[in-house]
């Protein structure tokens, strides 16, 4: 085998493993942004129930971007002390 040999094996193989790895990603890209328009879809008229809330519990109820938010204590619970 000679080094001409050698570097078009070389050669070959980066071209065979880069082809089936850019294949692979392209089609694993294609196949997340088809499936993900799936999810957001509304489930109100859908057999297909997303959470146990939904089924169980009321509507869930988001507050909207305007609503008031004032400061909290994260620690207040906590029994550490401060020292």
């Amino acid at each position: 085998m000679t080094l001409t040999e050698f570097w078009h094996l070389v050669y070959g193989a980066v071209v065979g493993v880069g082809g089936i790895t850019a294949f692979l990603l392209v089609l694993m890209i294609g196949l997340c942004l088809i499936l993900d328009g799936t999810k957001f879809r509304s489930t109100k008229r859908s057999r297909t129930v997303k959470s146990l809330d939904e089924t169980v519990g009321p509507a869930i109820v988001y507050l909207p971007p305007d609503a008031p938010r004032g400061p909290s204590d994260q620690l207040a619970g906590s029994t550490r002390s401060a020292s």
